[in-house]
């Protein structure tokens, strides 16, 4: 590993795992937790968990995975340009949807209100339980026993976390994160690579399903401008490749004023280590005042035209139903649920019931929470 800058976390001053291993020769710690992370069955599955459109609508829509994917790159290369952790970067960001429902944010929001009763859902803290619990692999603990840099990065990557949801407490009583104060300079990156993929690149997905053009985006402050550069350079060029010329600009774009604006409030603070970029009383890693006012604008302009279309609305509509559907058929009648999981609930509502129940439906991909639909409700349905 190339030198690192004396705010990154170094590697060989981790704190540790909360079940101590022997180290690796080959690999430093945060190499190792990306590794794990990798071959877990979570992040397997994000291949078929929705981004915005259900698996089954086109093979060119981006899904949890491609766009984790995506994510590790833009952040990679950030924490590359600011001599930071690459490799806990890159595990921040493989690692950071992995708690997420079918069905994305209408999936999520159907558990969340379903488990009102039991303590609610939270993505976040979802991650964290995964990682640290329902990752059965090894034979001498549960989870993935990641350093205490990547699960305090996944924890706090948004920031403090001063009423941690129940999954996140209860690890927490184990194992102090420190939610009360911010993570790691290369967990604020992730967070931000994160938003620029997300936006851009729905940006890129909403073009392809037309639910709206370019032509059409050029009200809108900086991407407006972008786009009328592209449209003048490549007027002759087809509109699949001029999209991907303002997508590209406009990420370039967001990835240059976080690093400007990171190098301006580190000059402006008296920081050594990582610690100290933790116990700041703000983020150090956000865009500059112009491009969080375009930001929001373009996310307002993609709820309206994209996240709320109708083709979208009847989706999301169709998964909350889903979702709550089998959270309250297993709720209900435990012995529906595979063996394993049936064996530890316990009876029909009961809390530790909720749990199991709703640890399975939300580790559930678009197709399979489909297929257990099908199974349970089409008096058809043949196995």
């Amino acid at each position: 590993m190339s030198q690192l800058a004396d705010f990154a976390c170094h590697p060989d001053a981790s704190r540790g795992r909360l079940h101590a291993e022997p180290e690796c020769q080959m690999r430093t710690p945060h190499q190792r937790d990306r590794d794990r992370i990798i071959h877990s069955a979570a992040f397997r599955r994000l291949e078929y968990k929705t981004q915005v459109f259900v698996n089954h609508e086109g093979d060119h829509y981006r899904t949890r995975l491609t766009h984790s994917l995506e994510v590790s790159q833009l952040t990679r290369s950030m924490c590359r340009l600011m001599k930071l952790n690459e490799d806990l970067g890159e595990a921040l960001a493989l690692a950071h949807d992995l708690g997420h429902t079918p069905f994305g944010h209408a999936g999520e929001d159907a558990l969340d209100e379903v488990m009102q009763p039991y303590g609610g859902f939270d993505h976040n803290a979802q991650t964290i339980r995964i990682l640290t619990r329902l990752e059965a692999r090894y034979a001498a603990f549960d989870g993935l026993n990641l350093s205490w840099e990547t699960l305090e990065g996944i924890a706090k990557h948004n920031g403090p976390v001063l009423q941690p949801p129940r999954a996140l407490a209860a690890y927490n009583q184990l194992h102090d994160l420190e939610l009360h104060s911010y993570a790691s300079l290369e967990a604020q990156i992730a967070a931000l690579a994160d938003d620029i993929a997300y936006n851009n690149h729905d940006v890129e997905d909403g073009l392809r399903a037309e639910f709206f053009t370019l032509e059409e985006l050029t009200d809108l402050p900086l991407l407006g401008d972008i786009v009328l550069q592209v449209l003048s350079e490549y007027s002759h060029l087809e509109k699949r490749r001029q999209t991907h010329e303002v997508v590209r600009r406009m990420i370039s774009r967001m990835v240059s004023d976080v690093m400007q604006e990171v190098q301006n409030r580190l000059s402006e603070k008296n920081v050594k280590t990582a610690d100290d970029i933790r116990n700041l009383p703000r983020a150090v890693a956000e865009f500059s005042a112009s491009m969080q006012e375009a930001n929001t604008q373009i996310k307002a302009f993609l709820m309206e035209r994209m996240y709320r279309h109708y083709r979208v609305n009847r989706m999301t509509s169709k998964a909350r139903r889903v979702v709550s559907a089998l959270f309250t058929q297993f709720l209900n009648e435990p012995d529906c649920l595979p063996p394993r999981w049936r064996d530890a609930a316990e009876g029909p509502r009961a809390q530790r019931t909720a749990e199991v129940v709703c640890d399975f439906v939300a580790g559930m991909t678009d197709r399979f929470a489909l297929e257990e639909h099908a199974r349970l409700f089409d008096p058809l349905f043949r196995y």
